[in-house]
């Protein structure tokens, strides 16, 4: 049997495993699953291969110790209950690591961290710096602090990101399921599929939300999605189950592989299309629609026909033709009350009479990605 040498070739890996491939049916910590994995995860370490480790499970491994009995709907009890957790979470890793020598570092993530210059600047250093070290980093998502506007959703999309900012060679996304299937898994005649091409292709698989009920925030879409984030930035993506991770990184031909698809772009552009959620639209005029979307120049006030949103200077929003569909996303040099003062203005104008602040771009083509 070939191996694939997507997997074996590669010297930077982030393995992500879900909550319901650590924790046992009643929402604690299983002792025996964390060991497994960081056995392979040291063997990998062994050949040389830098790791960086996307584990879920904090919200799962305090369900146990607040007596909770499922996993909360409530944003306040999932923060608590993450509280609680994280630290069960990365003491079991801390210990297992340890039996091989290794250290571990926890490395816990906003959307800001990797949607703001300032923030994905010092997370990259901060990774660049761990792995120097040779530190084994353990990401997730921070929880605690999160809300339900601000945050990644899913472990997968996180993991997606975070492949791209400490630019590895591979993405291995750990599941309760073996890999992708063309139905669900337990429907008769259900195959897996071992290759992807391209996730485009995947219009006619039957995707559904499979998972361990109740302790994980994920479903078969989630993983596909962030396999679209990283193949698109040229990064190949395995998909297989815990127990089979092993195999999987030895570059057995278990799981499906999803072909990478596109080449690396600047991180920030990749963040801004799929880590933000906007806080507005920025309505524009057809000569502006073609000019950002053919001529990838600017927005300039001139083009801008209405405004919908609550956001500031900073905040991602979304650039919309017309008839009000999205062409591309970008961070706005203004807040939402002083664009309508700008509609259809030219720079010169604003500049002589608002002062020269007002001749800037109202989103730079440095800062805006196509959709």
């Amino acid at each position: 049997m070939t191996v694939r040498t997507e997997v074996t070739e590669a010297k930077r890996v982030v393995v992500k495993v879900g909550s319901s491939s650590l924790t046992s049916a009643a929402g604690g910590i299983d002792p025996a699953r964390v060991r497994d994995l960081v056995d392979v995860l040291a063997q990998l370490r062994e050949r040389g291969v830098e790791v960086v480790l996307v584990s879920s499970g904090a919200i799962a491994a305090g369900l146990a110790p607040l007596g909770l009995k499922r996993r909360p709907k409530n944003l306040p009890a999932q923060q608590a209950a993450a509280s609680v957790g994280q630290g069960l979470l990365v003491h079991r890793y801390t210990e297992e690591l340890a039996r091989h020598g290794v250290i571990a570092g926890q490395v816990l993530l906003t959307v800001d961290d990797v949607t703001r210059r300032s923030h994905y600047r010092n997370a990259y250093q901060t990774f660049a710096k761990l792995l120097e070290l040779g530190v084994l980093p353990i990401v997730n998502e921070n929880d605690t602090v999160a809300t339900s506007e601000i945050r990644f959703g899913d472990n997968d999309r996180l993991a997606a990101l975070v492949a791209h900012i400490v630019h590895a060679d591979l993405l291995v996304l750990l599941s309760d399921v073996d890999g992708l299937y063309d139905a669900n898994p337990a429907d008769p005649g259900s195959s897996l599929l071992p290759d992807v091409v391209s996730v485009d292709d995947l219009t006619d698989v039957r995707i559904g939300k499979v998972g361990a009920a109740g302790l994980g925030t994920g479903g078969m879409q989630t993983k596909v999605d962030a396999a679209r984030i990283a193949t698109g930035a040229g990064i190949p993506v395995v998909l297989t189950s815990a127990p089979q991770a092993a195999a999987a990184l030895s570059g057995e031909r278990v799981g499906t592989l999803f072909h990478s698809t596109g080449r690396r772009r600047p991180t920030r552009l990749l963040w801004l299309a799929h880590a933000t959620e906007p806080k507005g639209t920025l309505v524009l005029d057809p000569g502006a629609v073609r000019a950002v979307v053919e001529r990838r120049a600017s927005l300039l006030a001139a083009g801008i026909v209405g405004v919908t949103g609550t956001f500031v200077a900073g905040d991602p929003v979304d650039l919309a033709g017309p008839d009000g569909t999205p062409v591309a996303r970008g961070l706005v040099n203004f807040d939402a009350e002083e664009i309508p003062n700008l509609f259809g203005r030219s720079s010169q104008d604003l500049k002589r009479e608002l002062g020269a602040a007002y001749e800037r771009e109202v989103v730079h083509r440095d800062d805006l990605v196509l959709l």
